[in-house]
């Protein structure tokens, strides 16, 4: 992995990040390209939250757009295969040099113009508003877009003269701009925490997958539940949770009468019965969490799990890696048939969130 600044590089796979876990996103999709037997190199923008992957011989990328599956990626919120990055957009006329180096008669759905996740980033969001209308408008006028087509253009703007043109397919990519779902803190949540799990359940589960396993009536334990953020995305579906930490919980959730606030020790805590979904967002190693999370699904304790991992601050990768491989070897040898998902959320930090369900 080198680093490159100003973007100078050819066609390429960009993929787009958390800024500060670019080497992690590296390292993630080298390893997956060549597990699909495509080899190549990474280069990165220091905390600019953008990756770019090269294939060594000058094999075309794009390929791997097909070959791995979007939803497997752990560090990756977005990615987009472009034939290179446009610079020096007249400030006159940006629109014609962007037009001209689309391929011409590809279609798309329609047009994001997106920019990196980052303070700096986030000064083009009305660039990208104003321009993007030109974008759209001239796209229309040459019959370039179509709603049934099956691939979304992307421009990702660096500066205002600095672009991206990319593609993505609409079925194997992420459906929101800069790959983050957009939440809003509900004022009734009592912590800021709530958002991972919506966005956990919005991003780790199908719509289908929500309706069937997230109903009134359903239970749930949430371990280190306090002060009840988790907790509260859960019962405003109907579940039944057992809360179990020794710090107080919300007041409200306790007077819903779908909580029972157990004072004990979440790694000692056990329920009498099976539960249809544990929670954990506890502030502990993945070396500590991980075991605890892999006895309940052996035991059967729980039927599926959503569970946050705490990342060291060197090997993120290889740590998150490691760690599934081992959790899915364990199951198997349990005789539990589950599909273990895992992505870095846009509202987590220095972790990921974990999602066990049985496979279909």
């Amino acid at each position: 992995m080198s680093e490159i600044a100003p973007w100078t590089a050819g066609a390429a796979l960009l993929a787009y990040t958390r800024a500060g876990l670019e080497n992690d996103a590296a390292a993630e999709l080298t390893d997956r390209a060549t597990g699909a037997g495509i080899h190549g190199y990474c280069r990165t923008h220091r905390d600019g939250g953008l990756v770019e992957f090269h294939s060594h011989d000058g094999t075309p990328v794009a390929p791997l757009l097909r070959a791995l599956p979007f939803t497997a990626l752990v560090f990756i919120r977005q990615w987009l295969t472009g034939h290179g990055w446009l610079t020096g957009l007249p400030e006159q006329d940006r629109l014609t040099p962007l037009l001209q180096a689309l391929p011409p008669g590809d279609v798309y759905a329609d047009v994001r113009l997106e920019y990196p996740d980052t303070n700096d980033g986030k000064g083009l969001s009305r660039f990208c508003r104003g321009f993007g209308r030109a974008v759209e408008q001239a796209l229309r006028q040459r019959g370039a877009l179509d709603a049934h087509a099956v691939q979304r253009l992307h421009l990702l703007f660096t500066d205002s003269a600095t672009v991206f043109p990319g593609i993505a397919p609409l079925d194997n990519s992420s459906p929101w701009p800069l790959g983050i779902p957009r939440l809003r803190m509900p004022a009734e949540a009592p912590s800021r925490s709530t958002l991972k799990l919506e966005e956990a359940l919005l991003t780790l589960l199908h719509p289908a997958e929500r309706e069937r396993l997230l109903h009134a009536g359903a239970t749930a334990v949430d371990l280190g539940a306090a002060p009840g953020g988790w907790t509260w995305q859960l019962v405003r579906r109907g579940l039944h949770v057992t809360a179990v930490d020794n710090g107080p919980m919300d007041t409200a959730l306790l007077d819903s009468g779908l909580v029972d606030h157990r004072r004990e020790d979440g790694f000692r805590y056990r329920p009498r019965r099976p539960v249809d979904w544990l929670v954990c967002d506890m502030v502990e190693r993945p070396s500590r969490i991980l075991p605890l999370m892999t006895a309940w699904l052996t035991e059967g304790a729980c039927r599926q799990a959503i569970f946050n991992l705490k990342l060291p601050m060197k090997q993120r990768h290889a740590t998150v890696r490691d760690g599934l491989e081992q959790l899915r070897a364990a199951l198997q040898r349990s005789g539990r048939t589950m599909d273990v998902r895992c992505k870095q959320l846009y509202h987590d930090r220095e972790e990921v969130t974990v999602c066990v369900l049985p496979s279909a």
